[in-house]
């Protein structure tokens, strides 16, 4: 086990609670937008469908929440903690000067404070949960958390709850894993082309065998289920997994992919017994269309003649 995967278990020993970051608040003063620069490892997306509106709304009545921002450490600029869309929106629509708040704190508290101030969008990604999670557990190791289980170095572990408030620590656990999958295909996890179970399992192979599935999956339009996925991994993990695997393994017709002919059931019941089962109707119907298919054979050979 790696160092970081250790660091994410001990996120989830709840022997010990933290208190959560408590900014303090000062005045609001109006900050030329020159002086503010993004946080740019923000994980959470501007989309463009929400951005029309909140510009609309600007443009007629100003920036009614000011922003939240840090003193860089390094330059002289304001890195913001909350408030990225409206900074956006703020440069598109050319204003010279936006309303903030300047908080004391340190790089790590701005972290920790942009991925909670955001986690309960009403729309998030996979990936934004993903790199949010990401993000506030790296924040609260720099802030001298332990990241082993065993050794008798000084600091309190780290609980479920420090991470999240809605995901439980098996899952949280999971959605961190998804930082290790290749944009090609974490972006086909946000589109819904990959299942999360599935995405997870990928997420352990190496990156040249994940680029090798994405081109399947956009070539053969086929995505491997939970149970290809995890046999995938097990061959990654022992040292046997090769593309032809990959390729013969995800041509595999999934249950959930078979062409399936349905008839009413009632198109049947006059010709089986009452009580029989579903199975006895398929087989009923298997059967019947062997015989009509064989009656058909022989009217064909009747005819040739």
């Amino acid at each position: 086990m790696n160092i970081e995967d250790n660091f994410i278990n001990t996120l989830f020993d709840k022997t010990e609670e933290t208190e959560a970051t408590k900014p303090q608040i000062t005045e609001i003063v109006n900050m030329p937008v020159g002086k503010i620069v993004p946080n740019f490892k923000n994980p959470y997306k501007c989309r463009e469908e929400d951005m029309k509106p909140l510009e609309e709304s600007i443009r007629e009545n100003g920036i009614i929440q000011p922003l939240m921002v840090r003193k860089d450490d390094k330059a002289d600029v304001f890195e913001i903690v909350s408030g990225h869309r409206r900074y956006l929106a703020a440069t598109r629509l050319e204003m010279a000067e936006v309303p903030v708040v300047v908080l004391d704190i340190s790089k790590e508290e701005a972290d920790i404070i942009l991925v909670d101030s955001n986690l309960h969008r009403e729309h998030i990604l996979p990936s934004e949960k993903a790199f949010a999670y990401k993000m506030k557990m790296d924040a609260l190791k720099k802030q001298g958390k332990r990241t082993d289980l065993t050794s008798d170095q000084v600091g309190p572990k780290l609980s479920a709850d420090e991470i999240s408030d809605t995901d439980s620590a098996s899952q949280v656990k999971r959605y961190i894993r998804l930082t290790n999958l290749i944009p090609r295909l974490l972006s086909m996890v946000d589109s819904g082309k990959i299942a999360f179970g599935p995405a997870v399992e990928l997420s352990y192979l190496s990156q040249g065998h994940q680029n090798f599935i994405a081109e399947v999956i956009e070539k053969e339009i086929c995505t491997p289920s939970l149970a290809q996925a995890q046999k995938l991994k097990k061959l990654e993990q022992e040292g046997n997994l090769d593309v032809g695997t990959i390729l013969c393994m995800m041509k595999q017709p999934k249950p959930n992919q078979v062409q399936m002919v349905k008839i009413p059931e009632e198109s049947i019941n006059k010709y089986v017994k009452s009580n029989a089962t579903v199975k006895e109707k398929e087989e009923f119907l298997a059967k019947a269309v062997e015989y009509y298919g064989k009656a058909l054979m022989r009217k064909k050979d009747r005819g040739a003649r």
